[in-house]
């Protein structure tokens, strides 16, 4: 069945009138979509919706709400990931990726030794792609939620805000470091925030500076993993063993 998302704000009175564009054209003319089909829609708050298509209008197209869902959960733990931005293009994955496997918040992350250096405009322009590429990666996982894409920010910004975790992480490859498996079982959390560094790893400085902050630095093996490849297998085992 086919699933769209929108927002819970446009429903009034059991109708829902989609006028965005690309939903216009990719109901209309990709799927070709015929007034009496049902599909299903999902919110940002996480609830589910099963609609019907009423009427096909030049610009827009109503539905009409059969009945609601309750909002399906991924577990008690709520998990935030802030990743160094890489070079090129691989961030677009890993917001794909950590997207389906349900992380709920996702930090593009500048630090001192990130390559990929944005200015304004670009940072705008690339967090309004993430955003489109977490909504797109909802639908194909069928996850009821797409993750918060915060805009860019420095790791001192990230700490600043941390204060609702109850567990903090950073990987490094260097220095006094514990097993994330260890660290998992004896804090039990429901609200994690991970960081995951740049080539080249945190600096010394950075990671003294989450110390201060009450993070815990951890090692993921013997292997240096690229920055997409750290973030995926962080998360991945944090919602599997938390």
């Amino acid at each position: 069945m086919i699933r769209l998302y929108i927002s819970y704000k446009g429903i009034y009175n059991g109708k829902m009138c989609i006028r965005d564009k690309n939903q216009v054209h990719y109901l209309k003319d990709v799927l070709r979509v015929k007034p009496g089909e049902r599909l299903m829609l999902f919110d940002e708050k996480g609830d589910e919706y099963a609609a019907e298509i009423k009427d096909l209008l030049p610009e827009s197209i109503i539905l009409s709400l059969k009945s609601t869902h309750a909002r399906s959960r991924l577990g008690n733990l709520k998990l935030t990931i802030a990743c160094a931005i890489p070079k090129k293009s691989k961030m677009d994955d890993i917001v794909d990726k950590l997207t389906q496997l349900g992380v709920d918040r996702i930090i593009p992350l500048e630090t001192e030794r990130v390559v990929a250096k944005l200015d304004r405009n670009k940072k705008i322009l690339k967090v309004e792609r993430w955003r489109k590429i977490a909504q797109s990666a909802s639908l194909q996982s069928q996850r009821n939620t797409i993750p918060v894409i915060e805009g860019v920010q420095d790791i001192k910004t990230v700490l600043g805000n941390s204060k609702a975790y109850d567990l903090k992480i950073i990987p490094s490859l260097e220095g006094k470091r514990r097993h994330l498996k260890d660290i998992l079982s004896r804090f039990k959390p429901k609200n994690v925030l991970t960081f995951i560094g740049p080539e080249g790893d945190f600096t010394c400085e950075e990671i003294k500076l989450a110390q201060n902050y009450g993070c815990i630095p951890v090692t993921l093996g013997d292997l240096v993993l690229r920055v997409e490849t750290a973030a995926v297998a962080v998360a991945s085992f944090i919602r599997l063993n938390a």
